[in-house]
């Protein structure tokens, strides 16, 4: 076992060395002092990157839907076989541009050819992330990769525009994929760093708020654009995003504590007295006089994940986060995808299913002080699970009642997500905590890149979507007994520190 002293400490006096030192996140927060306007701003610029990770994520759901039908001659009936009907007998109710698949003539092809440009975009997420993670935590830092990851999202999706085929389109939606895949993660890693322990679970819910506003713009752009082209809601979507990386290059501040980490000390000082409230400014003089040690770890480009693999308590602790996410992923992504499947208006069930993330961000923002992470991940999980098994078992008899179970599970399955977050979070120190949380958005990616497929399947037989949905959330949710409590502890910078105080607080180390 390593040596139990943390590094990222002041230097003790003399007289006083069998007294624990601050942490570096506690001097930190002197220095801040309390939540000003400046960190506000900050929170609320870099959170906004959620808007347009949601937007590219579930855009799928109505660009790559199967539109609605109807018969031009008497040989064809509302019930026959789209694909056993002459062309001249059944006709699109919109024009043949509203979705890929009208346009591509793509109705009659396998599950995996209409679910292909989907878990392309999913399997770019994934390859992304393993790819980029570590990027934040070693060479480019917080802001850097936030904002080449917008950038690369946004300008891909603008060129999506152009596809003449599916194939073009899924390649286009894998390079997607790898540039949003790191965003969320560089934004809830970033906001919560400029700001102090009283303050960031709340400011790390503003994401969550931000995400719901992105998902709930997408059905009122399709709707807007309903009898116009597919590319149309890609425009409405990229443009936007051009934008607000160059205002995420100009503005945004980088991580004080990873700056700090990297040995980069001046600059830290330089983005506290920036951000810092009124009265500080004698609590960061002292602070610019205070001498603290970088990472013992050697720093390169994947360090953070070799980091995360050497030490057994840290691997442990990974794995067992990343199956209770693989079970969320499923369902969080699966449903909203599956919405065509359902027999309720595309664009009202969409905006149901937007709408229940907002209530899903409210219960994290009030009560993430007031609830354990384990119990309230186990209730919501187990919750999910169950509403989306009943969604198939008894949602038969009423479309109201199967749309209502799919609401309750898609919004238990919100909040684990956003739980399960800031439980990661707090789980992981600075210098390995946002690759941590990119590998757990990883395995929640991994379950959604099922998805598309089993939808697609379960068109026919909703127990092989829900169904399947259900069970696994479920299964994959208990892993979270396994894992420590976090609520209302201290935040640590290095993995040594981390090792320390989950000794002396009697907080088990998995392994």
């Amino acid at each position: 076992m390593a040596d139990s002293t943390p590094l990222l400490l002041s230097r003790p006096d003399s007289s006083n060395e069998s007294k624990q030192p601050p942490s570096l996140d506690e001097t930190i927060e002197r220095c801040i002092g309390e939540f000003g306007l400046a960190q506000f701003l900050q929170a609320i610029l870099v959170s906004f990157a959620w808007v347009f990770d949601a937007q590219q994520t579930f855009i799928s759901v109505f660009t790559d839907a199967e539109p609605k039908w109807h018969c031009t001659s008497d040989s064809c009936t509302s019930f026959s076989d789209i694909c056993h009907l002459p062309q001249n007998s059944w006709a699109w109710d919109s024009p043949n541009d509203t979705s890929i698949i009208s346009e591509w003539g793509l109705q009659c092809a396998s599950s995996i050819i209409k679910g292909l440009p989907a878990s392309s975009f999913f399997m770019g997420c994934l390859i992304g992330g393993l790819m980029l993670a570590t990027l934040a935590d070693s060479l480019l830092g917080r802001k850097n990769l936030l904002f080449l990851s917008c950038l690369m999202m946004s300008f891909s999706g603008f060129f999506t525009i152009f596809s003449n085929n599916i194939w073009i389109y899924s390649a286009l939606k894998f390079v997607n994929g790898v540039g949003r895949a790191t965003i969320g993660t560089c934004a809830l890693v970033l906001s919560t760093e400029l700001v102090g322990k009283r303050w960031r679970s709340q400011v790390g819910v503003i994401g969550f708020f931000c995400f719901t506003l992105g998902f709930l713009t997408l059905p009122a752009f399709a709707y807007i654009n309903r009898g116009s082209s597919w590319r149309t809601l890609y425009l409405w979507t990229s443009v936007p995003t051009i934008f607000y990386s160059m205002l995420v290059h100009f503005l945004v501040r980088e991580s004080p504590r990873w700056l700090f980490v990297r040995g980069r000390k001046e600059e830290a000082v330089t983005i506290l007295k920036s951000i810092a409230t009124a009265g500080s400014s004698g609590i960061l003089m002292s602070f610019s006089n205070l001498d603290f040690g970088k990472e013992s770890w050697n720093v390169d480009t994947y360090s953070a994940i070799k980091i995360l693999l050497k030490k057994k308590w840290a691997c442990r602790r990974l794995l067992t986060v990343m199956a209770g996410v693989f079970g969320i992923g499923m369902v969080y992504y699966g449903m909203p995808l599956g919405l065509g499947n359902l027999s309720f208006n595309l664009y009202l069930s969409a905006t149901f299913n937007a709408l229940s993330e907002l209530p899903a961000s409210l219960v994290t923002f009030f009560l993430v002080d007031k609830l354990n992470r384990k119990d309230s991940l186990l209730v919501f999980t187990t919750l999910s699970g169950v509403c989306s098994i009943l969604s198939v078992v008894m949602g038969e008899t009423s479309a109201n009642l199967q749309m209502g179970l799919e609401l309750v599970s898609f919004f238990s399955a919100c909040t684990a997500f956003n739980i399960s977050l800031i439980h990661t979070l707090e789980l992981f120190p600075t210098c390995v905590r946002n690759s941590a949380i990119s590998m757990a958005r990883q395995s929640l990616v991994f379950g959604g890149m099922f998805s598309p497929v089993l939808v697609a399947v379960g068109s026919k037989n909703r127990l092989l979507s829900y169904g399947i949905f259900g069970m696994v959330i479920g299964i994959c949710g208990l892993f979270v007994i396994c894992l420590p409590e976090t609520r209302g502890r201290t935040i640590c910078d290095t993995m040594d520190e981390e090792e320390y105080n989950s000794t002396n607080n009697d907080m088990p180390v998995l392994g």
